[in-house]
């Protein structure tokens, strides 16, 4: 089989991201700090959009994408059935092809891409399925902790081995007593009376690839220690125990299992990082995982799309093809524009990270911890990237089921697959609840701490909802939609604000709250990022934007409502009765939109869609 492989390499990432910045008048864009963007106007001209993907990356993307089509799609059942070796010999093919080393740095056998380039490959191969998840765990969580907290030593012994597929890797930290409170696991490292190793004990669950990783990083507290510290394990080494595979609802390919550790005797120079690192050595992979599932589940919308309409377009009921029907082009429509806004969205924040990372390179910090270090800035972004492309993807394959109809509960249909496949994002790297609850309470404290002006725009908000102006829509067209995001700002600063003043230090502890807060931050930042990706699509004159802007006009429309709801939620669990009214005024005015006629934007989206049988945004 024949794969055009179009990796050119450059010198460092930082010089890619400085040719991409250039090429698309970005050098100058000023930057904008992780959480920011809910005190701070960002212009078109500043971000990134998917339409300035240039041909290498296009290329890239598309060799991920023969690669799936030629290698994993013929054969999804015997890859479901978990036929012995299968998935094993599929990552490694994937590594001799490169597929596996895109981000890798050149001196470890990889190919050098940036940051950027990266999130592209992973939305290519997030329409694979099982083979996705194996591939996202070794290259992400499997391989980024060595790479990015190994010394040079340990990056020698294992990343070119990892980028070319020669050795898998998996990542060990979730404990039957330890899931979302990661550091509350208790498998523990005693230094040998030698001193050369750590003798490990424990249990880990629900190991991806642990089935054939041959490198593992695990995360264990060291005697006594209240924070866990990191190891490299081969999975040869004596005492090391794999369970058999799990059986799962979905991802039925990919490899999960339990793995136990009996007296392993772990080299100390196989400690990852310093000792207590181990917590923000797994926290700062998080986040890099968050944001890359955002980008992979993009991959999965559009490969579910596609399903849906050229089903539609085949299938026939009470004399027509069901493509014709209203009900059937509203369900299409809407799956087209929650795709749209996630890609928007994810690779206007991987940018973002993108200029943080090489500000951190150019200040002299080396590549691994400058990547880490970016995606900790931008934590509430990634948090709410995963939360936004994972509830998307669900809700499109969802309705991909209701579009087939009773041929979508048949295992023979392709969206069986991808409905069960897709509900484990909301749970991978952090469940929702936790990722909501991360996105929002990092919000308000970053802000309070006076990482950005939050302090400044709440005191005006407060100002302002005692002289209440009336909202008039103006008549520019983005004028008037980025107008509409500034008071949905206010609104979430004004909840914030409120919620602040009643719980003060304890406001963390309203969990409920602090998810209104959080899904009201990420239907501003999605909308905010598909009105100014339409804007810089007309400023750049690339396509006709008619239909992009019936998109953001519903989803505007749609969100605009959405964060009302949200704000009455939060205002009536903390306001009294005299604050409540004043609030509510303030909230009605702050969520005001201009009325769209939705039947008709939906229905010329759906038409575009259901004439090109195929997703074409």
């Amino acid at each position: 089989m024949f794969y055009h492989i179009f990796f050119k390499k450059t010198k460092t990432n930082s010089n890619f991201a400085d040719r991409n910045f250039n090429k698309y008048n970005m050098a100058d864009s000023k930057e904008l700090k992780g959480g920011e963007f809910l005190v701070k106007e960002t212009l078109a001209k500043d971000i990134f959009i998917p339409e300035e993907f240039d041909e290498e990356q296009k290329m890239i993307a598309q060799t991920c994408n023969d690669f799936i089509d030629a290698e994993i799609v013929p054969i999804l059942d015997r890859i479901d059935a978990q036929e012995p070796g299968l998935m094993r010999s599929l990552v490694q093919k994937s590594g001799e092809l490169g597929l596996l080393g895109i981000a890798i740095p050149e001196e470890y056998m990889g190919f050098n891409q940036s940051y950027l380039t990266t999130m592209l490959a992973n939305e290519a191969i997030g329409a694979a399925y099982s083979f996705s998840v194996a591939y996202m765990a070794h290259t992400g969580i499997g391989t980024l902790p060595i790479l990015y907290y190994g010394n040079e030593e340990q990056k020698q012994r294992y990343i070119p081995d990892l980028a070319t597929g020669a050795r898998c890797a998996a990542y060990c930290l979730t404990e039957p007593g330890a899931g979302s409170d990661a550091n509350a696991g208790t498998t523990k490292a005693v230094l040998s009376e030698d001193g050369k190793h750590y003798i490990l004990n424990g249990q880990k669950m629900w190991i991806t690839n642990g089935g054939f990783a041959d490198v593992l990083t695990v995360f264990a507290k060291i005697d006594n220690d209240r924070v866990l510290s990191a190891f490299i394990v081969e999975t040869a080494y004596e005492g090391v125990v794999i369970n058999p595979e799990e059986k799962k609802m979905g991802i039925k390919g990919s490899s999960t299992t339990q793995i136990f550790f009996n007296d392993v005797k772990v080299p100390v120079e196989n400690l990852l990082g310093q000792r207590g690192e181990g917590f923000r050595i797994a926290i700062n992979i998080l986040h890099i995982g968050r944001i890359k599932l955002g980008a992979t589940v993009i991959g999965g919308c559009k490969r579910s799309v596609n399903h849906s309409v050229n089903y539609a377009n085949e299938r026939k009921q009470f004399g027509s093809l069901i493509s014709n029907y209203g009900a059937i082009k509203h369900k299409l429509a809407e799956q087209v524009i929650r795709t749209f806004v996630t890609e928007s969205s994810v690779y206007r924040a991987t940018v973002d990270v993108e200029k943080q990372i090489s500000k951190y390179q150019a200040e002299g910090m080396d590549y691994g911890r400058a990547i880490a270090t970016a995606n900790q800035d931008f934590q509430v972004e990634c948090a709410m990237l995963k939360v936004l492309g994972s509830e998307a993807l669900d809700y499109i394959v969802d309705e991909a089921v209701q579009i087939y109809g009773g041929m979508g509960f048949s295992a023979e249909a392709p969206v069986d697959r991808a409905y069960r496949d897709s509900r484990i994002n909301r749970i991978f790297e952090g469940t929702n609840e936790i990722n909501r609850l991360w996105a929002g309470d990092n919000e308000i404290k970053q802000g309070l701490k006076g990482f950005y002006k939050l302090k400044e725009a709440m005191e005006e908000v407060k100002k302002e909802i005692n002289n209440l102006k009336e909202v008039k829509i103006q008549d520019d067209y983005f004028a008037d939609k980025l107008e509409t995001i500034k008071r949905l700002k206010k609104a979430a600063i004004l909840i914030i604000t409120g919620a602040s003043d009643k719980f003060e230090k304890q406001i963390s502890s309203q969990q409920e709250i602090i998810m209104n807060i959080a899904d009201m931050l990420i239907g501003i930042y999605s909308a905010e990022s598909a009105i100014l990706r339409v804007q810089k699509m007309e400023s750049l004159q690339i396509k006709s934007t008619d239909l992009y802007r019936d998109m953001i006009d519903l989803y505007t429309y749609d969100t605009a409502h959405s964060i009302a709801k949200f704000a009455h939620d939060a205002l009536y669990s903390f306001a009294d009765e005299k604050d409540a009214e004043k609030y509510h005024n303030a909230i009605h005015l702050f969520t005001k939109v201009k009325s769209v006629n939705v039947l008709d934007a939906r229905r010329r989206i759906a038409d575009k869609l259901i004439d090109e049988n195929k997703y074409c945004f």
